[in-house]
């Protein structure tokens, strides 16, 4: 500010200056005025040059030097060159962070595509344009959902659920399964994630057909020594062999559970997709798993239900029997004959909800997320005890998936746990309600 401020005091002296000089001029040839106005037309005339090779420089300040000049002008110049030295600067650093991201993404296993808010392609590396077969030249500014037309694809990029990968089958350029993953960032900015999962799904549709083939297999020969171990439990002459075909027959039993529950998860697994269904009747389907409940040698002292909607659900009726009553059977084999259950009917805004409530010894927090893994028990011993197989919420939460649905477990260690199915508003099926006299 100081530098500007002297800079133009020395203009207003030179101006000053050149009128007293351009006065005497005019004063020796006999025009005052004429010597004073000649000499500020050389002035002006100065300036315009030095505007005009300060105009000239700013063209070409990549290449050439700036102008060697003086007083308010050399000031000018002298800010430009910081300015330019200081723009410089940052657009070098700049370039070098981006070459950086570059080189990195570029190294990473997995696709990247920048995306603008309309969805179209702002840049993307070299794995992305191998998943994809992109060209830079070509596919740079083109909207993603014209390059990539797969319904599934296209369903996930415009669903606005974005918390879970999409899996999207794509036969060119060639035949592979790749996980899609949108993030957001920035002002309305969006990164695509790419990742070629062929081998993972291969892998688990080689695991699900071995076991759907082997349950098959399994359920023939179990049938036939499940038969001949009846037979063998109703001749009274067994005399010490009595017990131990006794629980030959338990543990046959238990394996023919474990092998129908199997193909039932097989079954479930086989078709991903949503089902359309008929409209169940959750109150009496409530009813019937509770005199189920009751029809066991040993259970709960209370079992309630509470019904506190008269809508239907919309959905298979088998499958949602099925994780119902895994609940419902979990809730009974862990509640002591002391303890109770109790099992909800409702709906809101946000949709259908089944819930059953027991007062067992409840489930540490560490153990709940994985609960829906297949086999997976939290206690293996009482597990054999009661003749669980560890595929009941397997089921439930794949029977789940097939309407839409998720399940949700709430447990406090030596209080009970709590087991809610959710299902979405498009599921529930009002009933009226008739009207009393």
């Amino acid at each position: 500010m100081g530098g500007s401020r002297s800079a133009f005091g020395y203009v207003v002296l030179r101006i000053v200056a050149a009128a007293a000089l351009g006065a005497m001029l005019g004063w020796f040839f006999g025009s005052v005025w004429g010597g004073v106005s000649s000499t500020l037309a050389a002035y002006l005339a100065w300036n315009l040059w030095q505007l005009r090779e300060l105009s000239l420089w700013l063209q070409n300040r990549s290449v050439a030097d700036p102008p060697h000049t003086m007083g308010l002008w050399g000031d000018v110049v002298a800010q430009v060159v910081r300015l330019h030295r200081r723009k410089r600067y940052h657009k070098e650093r700049l370039t070098r962070l981006f070459r950086e991201l570059r080189r990195s993404t570029a190294a990473m296993p997995d696709g990247v595509i920048m995306l603008d808010p309309v969805g179209e392609i702002v840049w993307f590396n070299r794995k992305a344009a191998e998943l994809l077969d992109l060209s830079r030249r070509a596919d740079l500014g083109i909207r993603i959902d014209n390059l990539v037309r797969h319904p599934d694809f296209v369903q996930y990029l415009h669903g606005g659920n974005f918390s879970l990968p999409a899996i999207v089958h794509l036969e060119a350029p060639m035949e592979r399964y790749v996980a899609f993953q949108l993030i957001s960032y920035g002002e309305d900015q969006r990164l695509l994630m790419l990742r070629d999962v062929t081998r993972e799904v291969r892998l688990e549709q080689m695991r699900k057909d071995f076991v759907a083939n082997a349950s098959h297999e399994l359920r023939s020969p179990l049938t036939v020594v499940a038969g001949y171990l009846e037979t063998f439990g109703s001749d009274p002459g067994l005399g010490e062999l009595a017990a131990p075909v006794a629980e030959m027959r338990r543990q046959t039993d238990r394996m023919t559970r474990i092998i129908e529950d199997l193909l039932e998860l097989s079954r479930l697994e086989s078709n991903d997709k949503p089902i359309k269904g008929l409209p169940i009747d959750v109150a009496a389907m409530a009813s019937l798993l509770r005199k189920d409940v009751l029809a066991r040698p040993s259970h709960p002292r209370l079992v309630e239900v509470n019904l506190e909607s008269p809508a239907m659900l919309v959905g298979d009726e088998a499958m949602v029997q099925s994780a119902f009553s895994n609940l419902v059977d979990n809730a009974a084999k862990y509640t002591p004959p002391e303890g109770s259950m109790m099992i909800r009917w409702w709906t809101d805004e946000e949709g259908a909800h089944f819930s059953v409530r027991d007062t067992g010894p409840g489930i540490p927090a560490e153990h709940i997320p994985r609960l829906s893994e297949r086999f997976y028990r939290v206690d293996p011993a009482r597990s054999r005890e009661t003749g669980g197989s560890g595929l009941g919420l397997a089921i439930v939460k794949h029977a789940l998936l097939r309407h839409g649905g998720r399940l949700e477990i709430e447990s406090i260690e030596g209080r009970g746990s709590t087991f809610t199915c959710h299902f979405p508003s498009e599921r529930v099926l009002e009933t009226p309600v008739a009207a009393t006299a």
